[in-house]
């Protein structure tokens, strides 16, 4: 290795004390010879071999400075080099970053909901998974907003029921029964509650084909609906049966019995005579609205088919001619389904309704009756006030006489007698006054 310590440029660079650059010698680096191998990729593919713009740092003299010198370069460059390969990592961990945004939803850190629910698919088998709204939606092809009627944490804000119609899925929500009915499944959410076990005791013997009879088997999705509505009436119409009688009974007894748990009892059945007809009532409005538009029933009609709905003249187009009329005629299937469970909802309403208004006329009668009784004890009351109005005025006296003052009547011996006669009489007197001004007056 040749030895550059005789130039001025060698002896400033291992300088303890660094120069001002006008103080600095001038002098003319030496042409190195570049190696002919180990050329980056980039020189060898742009043909030609890119020098840096700033001048190398003159090698030092051999000793501890120049070895020194020598080092804090090597370190340097490490440095640059590390620099650069975190810098391509980088960019190389944005670019598949960006890639992954692209194909994946967006992660915001919010707790994804997992619902627990049992799968009853069309074979009658079922089973209990977990399963996230996220898969949900993806499985069912629904939207986020239609899941809001089916969503067991929001029973208290969609309390009301509803049959909402999709593409592929139809929601039910009926009470206590959630659930999703698909064209070869139906997802039940609140399994436990009364209306979920309801629904899948009359459900799972409807999908054993032992037990049609020979007859044709209905779509499964309309299995689903009728089971549904089936076991929604049922329970309706249990409740009515446990109250009708308890609430004829109370009528029977009230009239003559006014106690308190009498009338506990007829609060209580009147509690419950509301609820049922508010239920029945909201049920037979959506099976109204329901019928009332045909475009929903000829929705479920085609789910599951290869037909489509004309949006402007909303009939049903079928690639096949025979899947168009086994459509038409499950259209009338299902109207006749509803009509029949609508009558079936109405009757149990209007029950409800006239077992409701009987209890009303009969607190009615009730509180005529007690009126009637604190009417009379008010008249008792006030002829008790008047008759001790007019002894008073004679006690009145007899204190006057009483009094020790001389009135030269206690000389008399007939004094006492007259005294007490005419306090009676004048009693009784006033109190017959009393009476007939009360009377008069229509007081009593």
């Amino acid at each position: 290795m040749a030895s550059v310590s005789s130039s001025p440029c060698a002896s400033q660079a291992v300088l303890p004390v660094p120069l001002p650059l006008h103080l600095l010698p001038r002098c003319r680096l030496p042409r190195l010879p570049l190696p002919p191998l180990g050329l980056s990729a980039g020189a060898r593919r742009g043909g030609g071999i890119l020098l840096p713009l700033t001048p190398p740092a003159p090698r030092a003299a051999e000793g501890n400075d120049g070895r020194a010198v020598a080092e804090e370069q090597d370190s340097e460059e490490e440095e640059r080099g590390g620099d650069g390969g975190a810098r391509d990592a980088e960019s190389a961990g944005a670019s598949r970053g960006s890639g992954r945004f692209a194909a994946d939803y967006v992660s915001l850190g919010i707790k994804e909901p997992v619902y627990e629910v049992i799968e009853v698919k069309s074979n009658g088998r079922v089973s209990t998974e977990k399963i996230s709204r996220r898969q949900l939606l993806k499985s069912s092809g629904l939207r986020l907003r239609d899941t809001r009627s089916v969503d067991p944490s929001l029973w208290l804000m969609n309390s009301m029921p509803s049959l909402l119609v999709r593409e592929q899925a139809i929601l039910l929500n009926l009470g206590s029964l959630r659930a999703i009915a698909m064209h070869e499944r139906v997802l039940i959410f609140n399994y436990n509650s009364p209306g979920g076990k309801a629904f899948l005791e009359l459900l799972l013997p409807r999908l054993n084909p032992r037990n049609i009879n020979g007859g044709p088997a209905m779509p499964f999705q309309l299995e689903v609906v009728e089971a549904a509505l089936l076991s929604r009436i049922q329970r309706l119409e249990r409740r009515l049966m446990h109250v009708e009688p308890r609430v004829a009974t109370l009528l029977e007894v009230l009239p003559n019995r006014l106690t308190g748990d009498v009338l506990e009892q007829l609060r209580l059945s009147k509690q419950s005579l509301v609820e049922l007809g508010s239920r029945a009532g909201d049920l037979k409005q959506m099976l109204i609205d329901l019928l009332e538009d045909p475009h929903e029933i000829r929705r479920i009609c085609i789910m599951g088919r290869n037909c489509t709905l004309d949006k402007l003249s909303d009939d049903v187009e079928c690639s096949v001619p025979l899947e168009k009329h086994i459509a038409e005629e499950e259209e009338e299937e299902i109207e006749m389904l509803l009509e029949n469970y609508l009558q079936r909802c109405e009757s149990c309403h209007g029950q409800a309704e006239r077992l409701l208004d009987s209890a009303r006329e009969m607190e009615d009668s009730i509180a005529v009756n007690l009126s009637s009784r604190r009417l009379e004890v008010s008249r008792v009351e006030l002829l008790l006030q008047v008759g001790t109005f007019c002894v008073a005025v004679g006690a009145l006296i007899a204190g006057i006489f009483g009094m020790n003052l001389t009135s030269y009547l206690e000389t008399n011996s007939w004094a006492f007698w007259a005294t007490t006669g005419g306090i009676a009489v004048g009693a009784v007197a006033g109190f017959f006054l009393m009476y007939r001004y009360l009377k008069a007056r229509k007081i009593l």
